[in-house]
């Protein structure tokens, strides 16, 4: 059987004998989801299953960050804004019949945060609930009643209501957490507008339609996630028929794309980054100067110009310039190989030095190509003395041994989650962010950094918040724990009869509305 018979025979399988073509949305992507617990997972391919799964109490409008109900449908605020009171939706259920009320939003959001809850326990878990501070900002939760949950904060914080709309904040049953415990990331259970059915590890996540959902049921029948690492194959895949969209295009086939009337290329500038991150904790990135010198060393256009076709910005901030607060004025490290030698030498080490070079395996939004990336920053390094192995795991274990501080230098990136600064700039190099399983891999501590993001976060006035994140990236200039390399143009591709899927700046794919035309 040749290759694209064989593909369609899977196909076919994975619809089911009651499913149409026009039932089915197939959507291919270069990984597979690490888990599907939304409180656990920190990885995009896991967030873009969840995304239709799990909801939270509000979420985010379909085009923007702006933050509208969901499973709330209505909320009050104190005056002093640290009481937070959400009236919840009375016809809504989990997808194994679980109502949904207050004490399941309570368990929910409790056994990330009680410490005497019964499913709090669990080594390295809770990573994003740590990593936004959460355990400083909440003082106490509660449910005086089935239709009202409530947060007592220990501070004001003016991002709150936008974390809330993020997966980790999402409902899940309790009944199922119950029943499944540890293996709950397996058996996926929430009030989403699809309900999951299977998981083949690597070969494929099948979701069906919530046919109970309490909001506009969606027009797909089915959806299928299918993990297909080599780029080729999954545009092949789109071009065939026999998927009908993928995402992070490789930029070579954006023009076959463009020309092809089968296909449609849809494109938004990216909440991202793509960076290198140097980790301080290792000699010798626990020198300013090796680290600037390295900064100096990476030619971060011709990164752009090789491996985006121009799909991306050349970064010299840790936040990209469609996010207000951005500061223009940093200068950033011009490419200088010259001056890069210069500063090692200041360093003392003339000679350059031997490292590891830590490569993403598959490609991100931020990064669709990171093995060539790799190879490319790899040869910029050779040139100032600095000689790097390239190393790469697979994904879910790249991702647990670069929080623990594994690498010396690693390639990563982040979209932000809900278009605040705070997103990026406390999550990703903030001090308490440095604690492991960490987000902030550069393990970059800074008391200066530290006190400038606490008052940003507590401040309601944004023009003081925009003041102080400009002097947040001024003090990440000058200590350099990062090599900024792209802020990427976000891009997925679709069959041309595919209509109703829209970008989303958080990098959300959400497909509530998403529907195949018969041609």
């Amino acid at each position: 059987m040749n290759y694209l018979k064989f593909v369609f025979a899977v196909f076919l399988l994975a619809c089911g004998g009651t499913q149409t073509a026009n039932d089915t949305l197939v959507f291919v992507r270069g990984s597979d989801s690490v888990g599907l617990d939304p409180a656990l997972e920190t990885d995009g391919e896991s967030f873009k299953v969840c995304d239709n799964i799990y909801e939270t109490l509000v979420t985010y409008d379909e085009e923007t960050t702006e933050v509208i109900p969901q499973l709330a449908h209505a909320w009050d605020v104190s005056d002093d804004m640290l009481t937070w009171t959400f009236h919840l939706r009375t016809d809504v259920q989990f997808h194994d019949g679980t109502p949904f009320n207050a004490q399941a939003m309570l368990f929910s959001l409790g056994r990330q945060f009680f410490k005497d809850h019964p499913h709090h326990d669990i080594p390295g878990a809770y990573k994003y609930w740590k990593d936004m501070d959460m355990d400083n900002i909440v003082s106490d939760m509660s449910a005086p009643n089935d239709s009202t949950f409530v947060f007592q904060l220990k501070r004001a914080n003016a991002p709150f209501l936008s974390n809330l709309a993020m997966n980790f904040c999402a409902a899940v049953s309790p009944a199922a957490v119950e029943k499944y415990g540890s293996d709950f990331f397996k058996h996926p259970t929430g009030t989403g507008p699809f309900r999951f059915v299977e998981w083949r590890k690597d070969e494929r996540i099948i979701l069906d339609r919530n046919e109970q959902y309490w909001g506009k049921t969606a027009p797909l029948k089915r959806l299928i996630f299918k993990p297909i690492q080599e780029a080729s194959v999954r545009f092949l895949e789109l071009k065939q028929g026999t998927a009908q969209g993928m995402d992070n295009l490789n930029p070579e086939y954006i023009e076959q794309i463009r020309n092809n009337p089968d296909l449609q290329l849809l494109t938004q500038p990216g909440m991202n980054v793509g960076y290198l991150a140097m980790n301080m904790d290792k000699p010798p990135f626990d020198k300013p100067l090796v680290r600037r010198a390295l900064n100096h060393a990476i030619n971060k256009q011709a990164l752009v110009d090789n491996f985006y076709q121009g799909l991306a910005l050349a970064a010299k901030n840790p936040i990209p310039p469609t996010m207000w607060s951005y500061n223009d004025q940093v200068q950033g490290y011009e490419y200088d190989p010259q001056r890069a030698r210069q500063l090692l030498a200041e360093a003392g080490l003339s000679d350059g030095f031997e490292t590891e070079l830590w490569a993403m395996p598959v490609p991100r939004p931020y990064m669709p190509q990171p093995d060539k990336i790799a190879q490319a920053i790899q040869a910029d390094l050779e040139k100032i003395g600095v000689r790097a192995k390239i190393v790469q795991w697979e994904w879910g274990t790249y991702l647990d041994k670069v929080s623990q501080g594994e690498h010396t230098m690693a390639l990563l990136g982040w979209t932000g989650d809900n278009g605040d600064p705070d997103n990026f700039l406390y999550v990703l190099l903030d001090k308490t962010a440095a604690e492991k399983p960490a987000g902030n891999i550069a393990f970059y501590r800074s008391d200066q950094l530290h006190d400038v993001l606490v008052r940003a976060r507590a401040s309601a006035q944004r023009d003081e918040r925009d003041a102080l994140y400009r002097q947040a990236q001024e003090i990440i200039f000058r200590d350099a724990p990062w090599v900024p390399l792209v802020h990427a143009t976000q891009t997925a591709a679709f069959r041309h009869n595919v209509e109703g899927f829209k970008l989303h700046p958080t990098g959300n794919k959400w497909f509530r509305n998403v529907r195949i035309n018969t041609p």
